[in-house]
């Protein structure tokens, strides 16, 4: 009694046919190198094939140079050309990717110098408007240590004065009492 619950795969029958099918063709391929003349016949056969082949390419380069036309070696030539230019291009591109990118870089690094520089300028107001009072300070300073020198020199000078005032006020003060004195002994 055949089993029913098997379903029929046609791929597994496919597979059982092309089985037998390739066991077939081994053994006559075997069959026909095993014998010398069919070897003999096939050598002789592919050098005819092989020189045919040989006199239609040249036929066809030469047709193909006459009518103008591209051959295969002319379109391998240019197949290569094309690739070895992609791959030129690609390098190229990677340059200017990588230069975009130092380009990027030296233009921040341009800014902060710019920034610093900014900075520098403000700073360099500040000690010049700085530098400038101070100079004018000094200017001032200096006027005063004038003023206060002559002042000095005034106060000395009216020192001498007071002290010529002391003596004279003294000498009169003994003038003054010098009469007394000698007009008290005149009265005796």
């Amino acid at each position: 009694m055949p089993d029913n619950n098997k379903t029929y795969d046609p791929f597994e029958a496919f597979h059982k046919y092309s089985l037998l099918w390739e066991k077939q063709i081994n053994d006559f391929i075997y069959l026909w190198t095993n014998n010398n003349e069919f070897v003999k016949m096939a050598n002789v056969g592919t050098e005819i094939h092989s020189r045919y082949l040989e006199t239609m390419k040249k036929n066809q380069e030469a047709l193909a140079g006459v009518l103008n036309l591209p051959t295969k070696s002319d379109v391998t030539n240019v197949a290569n050309l094309t690739i070895q230019a992609e791959e030129k291009i690609e390098a190229l591109e990677e340059q200017v990717w990588d230069l975009q990118d130092s380009v990027k870089a030296q233009a921040k690094e341009i800014e902060s110098v710019v920034e610093v520089s900014k900075e520098i300028i403000k700073l360099t107001k500040q000690l010049k408007t700085e530098l400038v009072k101070t100079k004018k300070e000094l200017t001032d300073s200096r006027n005063v240590y004038e003023e206060l020198q002559e002042m000095k020199f005034e106060i000395m000078k009216l020192a001498g004065v007071k002290e010529e005032l002391e003596s004279l006020r003294s000498l009169m003060e003994k003038d003054m009492k010098a009469p007394e004195l000698s007009g008290a002994g005149s009265s005796k």
